[in-house]
């Protein structure tokens, strides 16, 4: 034989009579002579592993053109399974034989066949179902078949865990490295094993090894699935391995994206701590403090709102979505801190840092100044400096409504505060209306103008009827005439919300409102917005948050 002239120690052809003979060792006679030639073969796998390991699989069958059968006949006598580390040495035997792209039918077929037989390896189901023939072995050592089989596994998996460990840390020792196809194959076996509890270190380990290959190593059929078991709650991972399984594969991170984003369309949206609460579960805010996953994350959530139309349902996602980002963000560690700039690297750095501060980071007084500094540098941006395309004004618009709490907050100044009006309205202006196509904006701003003035002569009093604020609307301009519905209603929902006498009417008031303009989605998201942001903040009268959760329970959505 080509073997025994190749590597004479390894006594092939001896081993493989022996493994005809044994079978699956199912009399006493043989069971003994299994027992008795178990160190001298658990030796002899290890030598056929060290010498076929770097061979590759053609070139291991070629050497070797019975290794098939001598390995498949061991795999199924559950004494040599069982024996010490001869199982696991069986696994790395069947990882050399695989081929990680099969060029032909043959290799495709003899890919099946290892995958089988390490299914095998540790799937107790179907052991278990051979209980009768490996019963004698299992009491010997004192366990149920349940027991039995449930030590092997923790064994094998805590084995192949080491093994990877330390070569991940003897990385640059070529010689003495895994290759990277039997990583490969280890993955591909681990797939019909995912939700198994004690399988859960192997994948760990698994999504955290990088071998020295600039090719992903692990197979797309494994991460697929790892990322499917994990998105349907099927397993549990620690954090970084599930943000190295969306770094490593790019499909995974955007239906982890997606399935969010369904998640969060099929509840009713009852109040933004349910949205975040869902947010946090999935894990996506934190994994964006990486600037790739960030980046592709937020492409997601910009494709979603331009196929939505940009609905508000949309973009208030987006915004505690951001939120939660920067709360990641802002507790990382100062080491591992990536600069602003690898989040956002198109964008005008001064404009991304006064964004990203938060409102509880400065002191409501200074509210106003920060609403003015933004404003300033955004129309700098937009009216002193040439936008090339329609696309470039799209992305800096998205960038301010991502970190939509500063609009709202720019228009609750506007009423609850001495602020200058015009960089404020032109901030909201912007925000409804960015493109200025026809003076649009311009006369948006114009309209805003006037209804906010009419609303602060109201300000102040304290008997207010829904005919007054009808009155004070009109004489601007019919609103569900006016050019930016959506702008007016925001001013006026902040003007029953924090004027002395809009919280008599305000129920009144915002029902008529969204009968004659169609912005019940608006209200109602403008109003679970400042909810969840006072809720956090405590920087409003209890009389107004009460307010605004009778409402939140009242409102009907007609959607």
């Amino acid at each position: 034989m080509a073997q025994d002239a190749t590597v004479p120690k390894l006594n092939f052809k001896y081993w493989l009579d022996k493994a005809f003979e044994w079978g699956q060792a199912t009399t006493l006679e043989l069971q003994k002579d299994v027992c008795l030639h178990l160190p001298q073969l658990q030796e002899f796998l290890h030598q056929l592993y060290e010498t076929i390991k770097h061979l590759g699989p053609t070139v291991a069958i070629q050497q070797f053109p019975l290794i098939g059968q001598l390995l498949g006949r061991l795999c199924w006598n559950p004494f040599v399974i069982g024996y010490d580390e001869s199982q696991k040495t069986l696994m790395w035997c069947l990882c050399c034989l695989y081929s990680s792209e099969p060029q032909n039918a043959v290799e495709l077929k003899a890919n099946s066949w290892v995958r089988s037989l390490l299914c095998h390896l540790l799937s107790s189901s179907k052991w278990e179902s051979n209980e009768a023939e490996t019963s004698t072995f299992i009491s010997a050592l004192g366990y149920t078949s349940a027991d039995y089989y449930c030590h092997l596994v923790k064994n094998t998996v805590t084995s192949l865990v080491t093994e990877l460990r330390e070569n991940q840390f003897n990385g640059l020792n070529i010689q003495e490295s895994i290759s990277a196809s039997r990583v490969n194959a280890i993955s591909i076996f681990c797939v019909p094993l995912i939700t198994l509890p004690d399988i859960t270190p192997l994948l760990e380990t698994l999504l955290l090894y990088h071998g020295g290959s600039s090719k992903e190593i692990l197979s797309s059929e494994f991460l697929e699935a790892v990322n499917e078991a994990f998105l349907m709650r099927k397993i549990s991972l620690p954090e970084s391995a599930v943000f190295s399984l969306w770094l490593r594969h790019l499909p995974s991170l955007e239906k982890a994206t997606l399935h969010l984003l369904d998640q969060l369309f099929s509840i009713q949206l009852n109040s933004l701590e349910e949205v975040a609460h869902v947010m946090k579960d999935s894990l996506l805010p934190q994994a964006a403090s990486h600037p790739a996953i960030f980046r592709i994350v937020n492409e997601i959530f910009k494709n979603a709102l331009m196929e939505t139309d940009g609905t508000s349902e949309v973009m208030t996602i987006i915004q505690v979505f951001t939120q939660l980002f920067l709360q990641a963000y802002q507790n990382e560690n100062k080491q591992h801190k990536f600069p602003l700039k690898a989040y956002f690297p198109y964008h005008h750095q001064p404009l991304v840092r006064s964004l990203v501060r938060r409102p509880f980071e400065l002191p409501t007084t200074y509210w106003s100044q920060h609403v003015k500094h933004i404003s300033d540098m955004l129309k700098a941006i937009v009216e002193d400096t040439n936008i090339s395309s329609l696309t470039d004004l799209f992305e800096i618009w998205f960038l301010v409504a991502c970190f939509g709490e500063w609009l709202d907050i720019a228009a609750e100044q506007l009423l609850k505060a001495a602020v200058e009006s015009d960089p404020v309205l032109w901030l909201l202006a912007f925000y409804y209306c960015p493109k200025n196509e026809n003076q649009q904006r311009t006369q948006t701003m114009v309209e805003a103008q006037e209804v906010y003035n009419r609303l602060m002569m109201l300000f102040s009093c304290r008997d207010l009827s829904l005919k007054d604020l009808e009155a004070a609307v009109h004489r601007v301009t019919g609103l569900e005439q006016c050019c930016n519905q959506q702008l007016t209603t925001h001013l006026l929902t902040n003007f029953l919300l924090f004027s002395p006498g809009g919280h008599k009417i305000a129920q009144e008031c915002i029902y008529h409102i969204t009968e004659i303009t169609d912005t019940s989605k608006e209200v109602y998201n403008l109003l679970i917005r400042t909810a969840y942001r006072f809720n956090h903040s405590g920087e409003e009268n209890q009389r107004t948050v009460t307010l605004m959760n009778d409402l939140l329970q009242k409102f009907t959505l007609k959607v």
